[in-house]
């Protein structure tokens, strides 16, 4: 993917806002997002030219050997793309050795084949080798909520619960016996309260002289 003079400018700008964050005029926004489109339409383009040449590559290596010509063509072609070679084409390189270009090709797509090989070995590797990944967030909020409401107060989550007792039924009372009532104080009389007044005696000279 090659640049003209102008949209090179444009990238120039862009760049430019990004590392020093002004407001943009009009024009520069319109034109970046232009250059946008055409990159966007260029990447399409170039996997759609790709996709055209590994279906012409598997036509022509069903086509060897009256291919060779145009299947070795294709072939540098979509190495030079990146292209991984498939145990297919190895086959067909094997079966072209007599040809000169045949044979470097083959030598070309064994190593490249072989480099894949162990690049997705070296992944499978350090993947297996990588420390497992704490459980995220929303797995712990997703927890039981009696599993979190029997750590109270910091207490370690591995700690063993201790069933609860079935609660017994209450036994009924026995209805207690009503209290006798205490009698009350009998209310006083007024002859105990304010006893009779009893005559005073007559005095003892009275008495002898009758």
């Amino acid at each position: 993917m090659a640049f003209g003079t102008d949209e090179l400018r444009v990238l120039r700008r862009a760049l430019a806002g990004a590392l020093h964050p002004t407001p943009l005029p009009d024009g520069d926004i319109q034109a970046c997002l232009r250059l946008a489109e055409s990159v966007d339409e260029a990447m399409r383009e170039a996997g759609r030219l790709r996709d055209f040449l590994l279906a012409d590559l598997t036509r022509y290596r069903q086509a060897l050997p009256g291919s060779l010509t145009g299947y070795l063509e294709l072939l540098q072609d979509a190495l030079g793309a990146g292209y991984v070679p498939l145990p297919d084409d190895l086959a067909a390189l094997r079966a072209l050795r007599g040809s000169p270009t045949a044979a470097a090709l083959l030598e070309r797509c064994r190593l490249l084949a072989e480099q894949s090989v162990r690049a997705r070995l070296a992944g499978r590797a350090a993947a297996a080798d990588a420390p497992a990944a704490p459980a995220p967030r929303t797995r712990l909020l997703a927890a039981p909520r009696t599993r979190l409401l029997s750590i109270p107060g910091g207490r370690g989550a591995d700690e063993p619960r201790r069933p609860k007792e079935p609660q017994r039924p209450a036994e009924p009372r026995e209805p207690a016996s009503p209290k006798p009532a205490t009698p009350g104080r009998p209310m006083p009389k007024p002859s105990e309260v304010f006893p009779p007044r009893r005559r005073p005696a007559p005095p003892p000279e009275r008495l002898a002289a009758g």
